[in-house]
């Protein structure tokens, strides 16, 4: 295993999560506009939860802590995108944007693949997944 490239990997992947969640939580106003045109009921506290998901998953893979969680939570959270915002089914110009984000999907279960098991815990969260495994 090429752990250059499983690092790039995990920063480029939590960069695509990062920035957007970011901006969903500085800047909602267009993010709230196409969840309502798309008939998403409680959409500002869903925005909320999901600026914050993406923020905190991003950080994950980015810092190599909790991996796996990371990479299977975001993986739920982009389906739902996939199927709540980007409906390939219903309108046909939300294709490019569908196909993308089962790539995503795609390279998140890989990353998912290649990461230890490690679940929440206060006891040294600190260090990272691959530090534990070495120790």
């Amino acid at each position: 295993m090429d752990s250059f490239s499983i690092i790039v990997g995990r920063l480029l992947l939590g960069l695509y999560f990062l920035l957007p969640g970011i901006a969903k939580l500085v800047a909602p106003e267009s993010q709230l506009a196409l969840m309502e045109a798309r008939g998403i009921v409680f959409a500002d506290p869903f925005l909320l939860f999901a600026g914050i998901s993406s923020v905190l998953g991003a950080l994950a893979l980015i810092s190599g802590r909790y991996v796996k969680l990371a990479a299977y939570g975001l993986v739920v959270y982009t389906a739902l995108v996939n199927v709540l915002i980007h409906p390939v089914w219903i309108i046909a110009s939300e294709g490019q944007n569908f196909i993308k984000n089962v790539a995503i999907i795609g390279g998140l279960l890989i990353l998912a693949g290649y990461a230890p098991l490690r679940w929440l815990s206060l006891s040294k969260w600190w260090k990272s997944d691959a530090a534990l495994t070495r120790s």
